[in-house]
């Protein structure tokens, strides 16, 4: 997996509302890095053939090039679409009922954690600048603790030195029940 662009972290297509960088995201990266078996694995997780397993980010200009099924059905995007915002940290509802229903708990923990400082970054730089401080951010947090290479978010082990990375990054991943 290769290390993020400074292009990548400039890219507002990759800034998701919600506070899930689409840059960490594993089908993002295996879209990205055209990694066919990646993106088998990944289809398999979320319940979609490898070849429909693409997206180059949920804020894509309309229309979007390669959009994922599930980020196409997002009730969050379209949330923060419909209050003309482009990401949860301008929202004074944050948290909502959309994030604390969230499916996908590893997913409500990250936006959770990550929300906050996406916040303090723009509040100190402006918004630009605080929302590309703020992917960077995201883009560094995600790196074994053991050896150092990139991972993905909800990455279980590091693909390089085979760590366990879990703990260490957004827990084990999980589903909640609806």
């Amino acid at each position: 997996m290769a290390e993020w662009t400074e292009d990548e972290v400039k890219n507002k297509a990759l800034m998701a509302p919600c506070g899930l960088y689409c840059g960490t995201c594993a089908v993002y990266i295996a879209t990205r890095d055209n990694n066919e078996k990646f993106k088998a694995v990944m289809g398999n997780l979320y319940g979609s053939k490898p070849e429909e397993t693409e997206c180059l980010g949920c804020m894509q200009p309309d229309p979007p090039k390669k959009l994922y099924a599930i980020c196409q059905l997002c009730e969050i995007r379209d949330c923060i679409q419909s209050r003309r915002y482009y990401s949860c940290h301008q929202c004074d509802d944050w948290p909502c009922g959309i994030i604390e229903k969230f499916p996908l708990s590893t997913g409500a923990r990250v936006m959770k954690r990550t929300i906050p400082i996406w916040r303090e970054k723009v509040a100190a730089l402006g918004d630009e600048a605080g929302s590309e401080a703020w992917a960077r951010s995201e883009c560094e947090r995600y790196h074994c603790p053991s050896c150092g290479s990139p991972l993905f978010r909800g990455a279980q082990r590091c693909r390089a030195c085979k760590a366990d990375v879990a703990d260490a990054l957004d827990g084990t991943l999980a589903f909640t029940a609806p």
